[in-house]
C-alpha cells in the first residue's frame, strides 16, 4: 500500500472540520429548499455528508477519486440511516459531469485547495441554480504578518494560501455574494484530523523502522502537526459561506 493511503485511510475525516461546524455553516443559508439537491465535492469518507443528510431531506451527490472514501461513505450512510439519498461519484473535481444549474448547494471541506480557490469558486458555479449557495473550507491567513516559520512552510506545501479579505475579494469577482464566514475552532482540527492521524504516525513508526523512505512521510505529517501547535493563532481553516449573485 503507498504509504499516503496507509497513513490515511480509515481517520474520521480528511481535513479538519466537526459536525457541529457543518451545522453552524448550514445554519447560516436562510432559505434553502426544503429538499435541497447538493454537491459535496472532495467528500472524503463523508463526515459532512451524513451531516448534511441528517441537517436537511435533500439528495447528495458526493464526489471523490478514491473509491474507499466512498466505499465508507456509503457505508456510514447505512448505518444512519440516510443511504437513500447519498449517491457517490468517482469523478474527479476537475472533470464533474453535471448538468448546468442543477445544484441548490455545493459543499466542499477541505479540499476545493485541490482545484484552487479562485478557479473552483469560478469553474463550479455552473452547476449552481440561479441563486443557489456555495459553502466551502478553505486554509487562510488569519493575521497580516505570519512567523516566518509557518509561511516558509506553507509557501512550499501550499503557495496560494490568502487571507481570508484576500479570499472573500476573490469569491466577489467570482460572481458570490458573501452571506457569512468563520474560522474553525482548534478543536475541530484536533478531535477529528490531527488527533488520529497523530496516532496512526505514531502506530507507523515502529512498523517502518529502518526505512527511511517510509520515516520521511511519517516526519512530514508530523511536522503539520506540530505546526498548527505552535502557530495555530496565524492561520487556520475559514468556512465560506455564499451565494451566487
Amino acid at each position: 500500500m503507498d504509504i499516503f493511503w496507509e497513513i490515511h485511510s480509515g481517520l474520521p475525516q480528511e481535513a479538519p472540520g466537526s459536525d457541529e461546524a457543518t451545522a453552524k455553516a448550514l445554519s447560516l443559508i436562510a432559505d434553502l429548499p426544503r429538499a435541497p439537491k447538493i454537491l459535496d465535492v472532495g467528500c472524503g469518507p463523508g463526515r459532512q455528508t451524513i451531516t448534511l443528510a441528517k441537517q436537511t431531506e435533500g439528495q447528495i451527490f458526493a464526489v471523490d477519486t478514491h473509491q474507499p472514501f466512498l466505499d465508507e461513505l456509503l457505508r456510514r450512510a447505512a448505518s444512519h440511516g440516510v443511504g437513500h439519498r447519498v449517491t457517490a461519484v468517482n469523478r474527479s473535481m476537475t472533470d464533474m459531469a453535471f448538468d448546468n444549474d442543477s445544484f441548490d448547494l455545493i459543499w466542499s471541506e477541505g479540499a476545493i485547495y485541490i482545484m484552487g480557490f479562485h478557479k473552483g469558486l469560478r469553474e463550479w458555479r455552473r452547476f449552481l441554480k440561479p441563486g443557489g449557495f456555495m459553502a466551502v473550507t478553505e486554509l487562510s491567513w488569519l493575521i497580516d504578518d505570519p512567523p516566518a516559520e509557518a509561511r516558509n512552510f506553507w509557501a512550499i506545501s501550499y503557495p496560494d494560501m490568502k487571507t481570508r479579505e484576500e479570499n472573500i475579494a476573490l469569491a466577489e469577482t467570482a460572481g458570490y455574494i458573501p452571506i457569512g464566514d468563520f474560522t474553525l475552532p482548534d478543536s475541530a482540527w484536533w478531535d477529528g484530523y490531527y488527533g488520529p492521524l497523530g496516532d496512526r504516525v505514531a502506530s507507523l513508526y515502529e512498523k517502518y523502522a529502518g526505512r527511511p523512505e517510509m520515516i520521511a512521510a511519517l516526519k512530514a505529517e508530523l511536522a503539520e502537526i506540530h505546526l498548527f501547535k505552535k502557530y495555530s493563532y496565524a492561520y487556520g481553516y475559514v468556512f465560506y459561506i455564499l451565494r451566487l449573485g
